[in-house]
C-alpha cells in the first residue's frame, strides 16, 4: 500500500505569500520525484477548479486525463500546494487506461496553487497548474458539519452510482475524451477528521481520522487503489471515469483507524 504524508511545516489557515508558495511547490516536487523532468501537461491534462471556492469545506475539483498516443495513464496524483497535507489525493490505476477523468469533494485550506500530475506507462511524468483561490474559513481546522456520534454511526457507507455520460467530456479541453467511459460515483459516509477540528462542546481537538484507502475493482478486477488525506471532505464523494463495458463494481475503504466497509454493485442490464 503506498502512503502519502507530506506535512507542511505551518498549518495555519493564512495565505503565504508567492515566494513561499513557489517555495512549497518546488519541495514537494523534490520529494515526490526528485530530479526526475517534469514535463508540461497543457495537452495531456485539463484541471476543472473554480476561480474561488464557494464552500472551502466541500470543493469540487476535477481533471480530465488523456495519455499521448502511445502510452496509457498508470497514476494521478494531485496536490494541493498550501494544505497542511499538500499531496491530497493519490490515483494508482491497477490497469492503466489511455484517458481518466476524476472529481472529488476537497477541503481548501486557503489560497493555493493546485498540480495535477499524471504519469504514463513508459516512465514519464506530466504536470498540469492552477491557483484556486478560498473564502477564507480555513476548511482543515472548520468543526465538523455533523454530529460525531452520528457521524460514526453511519461510518463506511457507501453508495455506488453508475451514469451513462461522463460530465465535461464532450466539452472538455481534450478532443475525443471519454467516447468510451462511463462516470462512477461514490459517496463514503465518513466524517473525515483532519486533527486539526475542535470539538465545540469539550474545546479539545478531534484525533485525526479520515479516508485512507479507496480500492476499486471492475468485474472483479482490480481497476484503481486511491489514497486519500485529510484533504478529503467530509462524507467525501469521487467520480471516476470507468469503461462503458462494466458489468459490476467492487469497493473496499479502509481508513486511518483501520476500519475496512465494502460494497457492491451490479449494473443494470448485467
Amino acid at each position: 500500500m503506498m502512503r502519502v504524508a507530506l506535512l507542511s511545516v505551518v498549518l495555519g489557515a493564512a495565505a503565504l505569500p508567492a515566494q513561499a508558495a513557489s517555495d512549497a511547490w518546488d519541495s514537494i516536487r523534490s520529494q515526490l520525484y526528485g530530479e526526475q523532468a517534469l514535463l508540461n501537461g497543457n495537452r495531456v491534462i485539463a484541471i476543472d477548479a473554480p476561480y474561488r471556492t464557494y464552500d472551502d469545506a466541500r470543493t469540487d475539483l476535477a481533471a480530465q486525463i488523456a495519455a499521448p498516443e502511445g502510452t496509457l495513464v498508470s497514476k494521478v496524483t494531485v496536490v494541493l500546494d498550501e494544505n497542511p497535507m499538500p499531496v491530497s489525493a493519490v490515483f494508482a490505476l491497477e490497469t492503466p487506461v489511455p484517458s481518466f477523468y476524476f472529481d472529488l469533494t476537497m477541503r481548501v485550506n486557503g489560497p493555493t496553487p493546485m498540480h495535477v500530475l499524471a504519469e504514463t506507462t513508459d516512465g514519464r511524468v506530466f504536470v498540469a497548474e492552477t491557483f484556486v483561490k478560498t473564502s477564507g474559513q480555513g476548511a482543515c481546522a472548520a468543526p465538523p458539519g455533523t454530529d460525531p456520534k452520528e457521524a460514526l454511526a453511519s461510518l463506511g457507507q457507501m453508495d455506488i452510482r453508475v451514469a451513462d455520460l461522463l460530465p465535461g467530456a464532450d466539452l472538455g479541453q481534450i478532443s475525443g475524451f471519454g467516447t468510451r467511459l462511463n462516470r462512477l460515483d461514490l459517496d463514503i459516509s465518513h466524517p473525515s477528521h483532519s486533527g486539526m477540528q475542535m470539538d465545540q462542546i469539550s474545546l479539545l481537538f478531534i484525533p485525526l481520522r479520515y479516508v485512507e484507502q479507496v480500492e476499486i475493482a471492475l468485474d472483479d478486477v482490480g481497476y484503481v487503489e486511491m489514497t486519500g488525506s485529510i484533504s478529503l471532505s467530509e462524507n467525501p464523494r469521487v467520480g471516476l471515469s470507468v469503461p462503458r463495458k462494466t458489468q459490476s463494481v467492487d469497493v473496499t475503504m479502509t481508513d486511518t483507524d483501520g476500519t475496512v466497509a465494502t460494497a457492491h454493485k451490479t449494473l443494470p442490464g448485467f
